[in-house]
């Protein structure tokens, strides 16, 4: 697909919100993806000191605090990388902010699945007017998320 930069969102995105743990999952995503030549990135609304703390002793780079839905640190870390929009990829949980600011920078976007049920109290907002909006597109057309991507 000719991807060099995955951005991703961290908070139910690559590791649970509530869960520490999961970051060794979150490390061996990161080296498949540096194996294939492909840089992680992660873009958060959460402060630097939380995204710090899970994401430096693994070496992945990140933007806190980036104001997501705006697209304004999407764009900064794509012309610091030297890419062009076709070749990154934004990562996220949430439709409102992840996808939004994705679209909203010209970049590919990828809707998942969160990783845990719960969301932070701030998320939980976002999240019920995710389900109105889900509702109008799945009368337009059945969303359903997939288990593993295909590519091609």
């Amino acid at each position: 697909m000719g991807i060099k930069a995955v951005f991703s969102d961290l908070d139910n995105t690559l590791l649970a919100w509530n869960k520490f743990e999961t970051a060794k999952e979150m490390d061996r995503f990161n080296q498949k993806l540096a194996k294939a030549g492909i840089k992680l990135v992660v873009i958060s609304n959460n402060n630097a000191e939380r995204v710090g703390k899970v994401l430096d002793p693994y070496g992945i780079e990140f933007v806190a605090k980036s104001k997501k839905p705006l697209p304004f640190a999407i764009i900064r870390e794509v012309e610091e990388l030297g890419l062009k929009k076709d070749e990154v990829m934004m990562v996220g949980d949430q439709l409102i902010t992840d996808m939004q600011a994705g679209n909203l920078a010209g970049v590919k976007t990828v809707l998942v699945k969160p990783l845990v049920e719960t969301d932070k109290w701030n998320t939980r907002i976002n999240r019920f007017f995710e389900k109105i909006i889900f509702l109008f597109l799945n009368l337009k057309r059945r969303i359903k998320f997939e288990e593993n991507l295909r590519n091609g």
